[in-house]
């Protein structure tokens, strides 16, 4: 068996995951390059995860900002109207690329025969009626329903609503566009582009598939890191797993005692330059961090998202962002924009004890910011809190000369 060690693991999954992105020649950037290099991201990626937070710009547009350097916010309805990407499940709600396509079907499928329990109980009779209204008027929100019949128990959304995305989940429906984030439905057969692939894939390529599109994304993995939050598809990956692994469509290799898989053109990303010096500042819900136990493994970076965590057991902060720096995870900055003043609040900015060259990191985070208060349309910055303590006055000085 192959051997890897962290070093080597770390630069396979960041160059596998675009991290940091290189520098694209200015040519690459001209006649539609951009839209089009966000495309690749997504792609590339295999799904981009929705979030509705909005401390800074959501997580979505994050996620691709990163890996993309000339991303506009407008990416997504333009590649959603160009049926270039469309919306469903991954581990969460997310934009896949419209190539992937045919692989929904195996999740949708089995919403609609009853073999996957949707969250919602089925209404068909409200199903029905969605659907008409839908198929008479044409695409629909959730708001145009309001009245259609009340909702007795108050919990869930409006029964129209809990229609509509049990139609969506078990892809009768799809949704074309949003308008101010709120979701508009349509008939699937009137958004999905002509030409497409509607065939459902056997269970086989369907798990081949996870298999295959979770290692080019994220390098190595595990089978429980590709059956995240994926019901009954473990025992299915693992056997899978092994077949590949005797046809050599798969290698197995030893990361720091801990077998993994890898794609068997994986080593050559060995060969290739990983940007150490480029500083990128991480949305909590980038697909490299999302797994957390998998960060903790490869990375040595114990990090939880505390939104969800009571105000007085936090200890980062809020909404703190990971810092990717030298191939490595090297602090949490927790962050909060103010739109109204254009104010960019770093609230508390916290860096690993093993971090000991603070002056690069800090010329380093400067020269990052500058983008991404332009991303989060933010003209000032206030640092309140930093760890080490002296790191806010360091960053402001510096901060004041760039």
């Amino acid at each position: 068996m192959e051997s890897l060690s962290l070093a080597q693991a770390q630069k396979i999954v960041l160059l596998s995951q675009k991290l940091p992105p290189k520098k694209l020649p200015p040519k690459k950037q001209r006649n539609g390059g951009v839209l089009a290099n966000t495309l690749s991201a997504i792609e590339n990626l295999g799904y981009v995860q929705i979030d509705t937070t909005s401390v800074i710009q959501r997580a979505h547009h994050h996620t691709l900002w990163n890996r993309n350097q000339d991303y506009q916010l407008n990416h997504l309805d333009k590649l959603l109207d160009r049926r270039e990407v469309f919306e469903y499940w991954s581990h969460a709600a997310a934009y896949l690329p419209m190539c992937d396509y045919r692989f929904s079907l195996h999740r949708k499928n089995g919403f609609a025969s009853g073999k996957l329990k949707h969250w919602y109980k089925k209404d068909d009779a409200l199903m029905a009626h969605v659907l008409k209204r839908i198929e008479n008027e044409g695409p629909l929100m959730a708001k145009d329903f309001e009245g259609d019949r009340p909702n007795p128990s108050g919990w869930g959304g409006k029964p129209a609503k809990q229609a509509l995305e049990t139609l969506f989940m078990q892809g009768d429906l799809m949704v074309p566009s949003r308008v101010n984030f709120h979701k508009v439905y349509d008939l699937t057969e009137r958004v999905l582009p002509s030409g497409i692939d509607t065939s459902e894939p056997t269970e086989q390529e369907y798990i081949e598939h996870l298999i295959t599109r979770y290692l080019e994304a994220n390098g190595v993995g595990i089978a429980s890191e590709m059956s995240y939050l994926l019901k009954n598809t473990k025992p299915l990956i693992q056997t899978t797993l092994q077949q590949m692994l005797e046809d050599k469509q798969l290698m197995k290799v030893d990361i720091q005692g801990s077998d993994y898989y890898v794609l068997p053109d994986a080593f050559e990303l060995l060969n290739q330059p990983l940007s150490r010096t480029k500083l990128k500042i991480l949305s909590p819900f980038d697909n490299l961090l999302i797994q957390r136990k998998r960060m903790q493994s490869l990375f040595n970076f114990d990090y939880l998202l505390e939104c969800y965590v009571p105000e007085t057991k936090r200890q980062f902060g809020y909404f703190s962002l990971p810092i990717l720096w030298q191939g490595e995870l090297v602090a949490r900055m927790d962050c909060k924009v103010d739109r109204k003043s254009g104010l960019l609040n770093i609230r508390n900015l916290v860096v690993e004890e093993r971090i000991k060259n603070h002056e690069s990191l800090v010329h380093a985070l400067c020269d990052e910011l500058k983008h991404f208060m332009v991303f989060n349309q933010c003209d000032e910055m206030i640092v309140h809190n930093t760890t080490p303590s002296d790191l806010g006055k360091r960053l402001m000085s510096h901060w004041q000369t760039v």
